[in-house]
């Protein structure tokens, strides 16, 4: 019997585990910045649920199986939808609701580079309001949170009204049906190219109306350049992106630009929508996307509530940390903790160590030992590969004088230690402690 794990799966290694704490503290930290309450939203889900909410086609990309109940479920998609249906069914919650949160996502697609099947989001999101300010601070929130990682960004923005607005009026298309598929075929243009997407949609769309949108799309500058182009200028819906742009820029989020190719593959967006991109690693992909939905809370039963929200993939962030060389100054200072080991010099003096161990770990104080019966020599060993800085031996002699040696592993210094006194004089030494260099 092979005992591997299914294909897209892996475990964490404690690297990686810290790594995805480390983005998650900063997460927490700029979400209260901005005020955010956090949720998790459950992990199973009905099937129905996500196709009425994220459209049939969603069912290919899920974990689903029937459960003992005999009912279609699974596993979360995205936390969008399930943040969406606990919103929507709370009538108490004061609007507008600002929601956060940070966990694992399961998608049944094709295994890449920072994409495994089951991999991390952070997801914020704004219920309530319909106008462009609450765009404005998710945008805000975005851009800030990446600078805190030490990531430099660039917004794309975009409105799917101003693209409807386009298809309607000038393309003479009014099937909600066909403009979606319009919606999906752009949204592959970046990765596949404009050809293989004609190719793909050929039998679908009217090729000549998919081209006349795909030329549209390809235009991106800044708001004011856009606005001189005749087919975008006369759309009402411009007006928002105008709007959208005017709050960034007193809020002084200057790293966007519009991009009209940028649309969403998920059914439930309806107005503004946006991905974030390294502009040193952009073939690396989006970092973060996100959009209005306004469609999904309507199809929740709450027509009264405006939804606008972001996502990110925490694994793809990493790498994008890891190829600026970000992540070693994070993993140095994870190893710069300063921690203690506790040594002993017999089987007979076990318990005493395990009594100090407990003690310092009781005074916050980080603090190991082995239980291995180990000798002195290895235990010494296994202190030095830990990145203990200091060694406590206990031998039964000193324990009964009411003594103990504390080794500095700097420099092999000893000093005998009052046990009274152990946990204050070694608070006072890891204050003072600065490591040499290793050779």
């Amino acid at each position: 019997m092979k005992l591997d794990l299914p294909r897209g799966m892996r475990d964490l290694s404690p690297e990686e585990f810290y790594n995805i704490s480390f983005i998650k503290d900063v997460f927490l930290e700029t979400a209260s910045l901005f005020n955010f309450k956090f949720v998790e939203p459950s992990p199973l889900e009905l099937v129905s649920t996500l196709e009425a909410k994220a459209g049939s086609a969603i069912s290919n990309d899920v974990y689903s199986f029937i459960d003992k109940g005999n009912r279609k479920v699974a596993l979360r998609f995205d936390l969008t939808i399930g943040l969406s249906r606990f919103v929507t069914g709370r009538r108490d919650l004061r609007m507008p609701s600002k929601i956060a949160s940070f966990a694992g996502v399961w998608r049944y697609d094709e295994p890449q580079a920072g994409r495994y099947r089951y991999f991390h989001q952070w997801d914020i999101e704004i219920y309530g309001s319909i106008s462009e300010e609450p765009e404005a601070e998710v945008i805000e929130f975005t851009s800030i949170f990446l600078r805190k990682l030490g990531l430099k960004s660039l917004i794309d923005i975009n409105n799917r009204q101003v693209i409807e607005e386009y298809l309607r009026q000038r393309l003479n298309i009014s099937d909600e049906t066909v403009m979606l598929e319009m919606y999906r075929a752009i949204d592959k243009v970046q990765k596949k190219g404009a050809k293989a997407v004609e190719e793909e949609y050929k039998d679908k769309i009217d090729i000549s109306k998919l081209q006349s949108l795909i030329n549209l799309s390809s235009n991106t500058g800044s708001i004011d350049t856009l606005s001189s182009i005749a087919d975008i200028k006369e759309l009402a819906n411009w007006n928002k992106l105008v709007t959208l742009s005017d709050s960034l820029r007193s809020r002084k989020v200057n790293n966007v630009r519009i991009n009209l190719g940028i649309v969403r593959g998920l059914d439930y967006y309806s107005g503004t929508v946006f991905e974030v991109f390294d502009p040193t690693l952009y073939d690396m992909g989006a970092l973060v996307g996100g959009g209005r939905y306004d469609r999904l809370t309507a199809s929740f039963g709450r027509k009264d509530l405006g939804a606008i929200g972001a996502a990110g993939g925490v694994e793809r962030i990493i790498i994008a940390l890891q190829k600026h060389g970000l992540l070693k100054q994070i993993e140095l200072q994870q190893k710069e903790k300063k921690s203690v080991y506790v040594a002993y010099i017999s089987d007979k003096v076990r318990s005493k160590a395990v009594e100090i161990v407990s003690n310092l770990r009781n005074n916050e104080i980080i603090a190991d030992y082995d239980f291995q019966g180990k000798s002195l020599r290895k235990q010494l060993e296994d202190a030095y590969s830990n990145n203990a800085v200091f060694t406590i031996i206990v031998s039964d002699e000193e324990f009964e004088r009411g003594q103990t040696t504390v080794r500095s592993m700097n420099d092999g210094c000893e000093q005998k230690h009052n046990l009274q006194h152990l946990v204050e004089d070694l608070k006072e030494k890891l204050k003072v402690y600065t490591a040499k260099p290793k050779t």
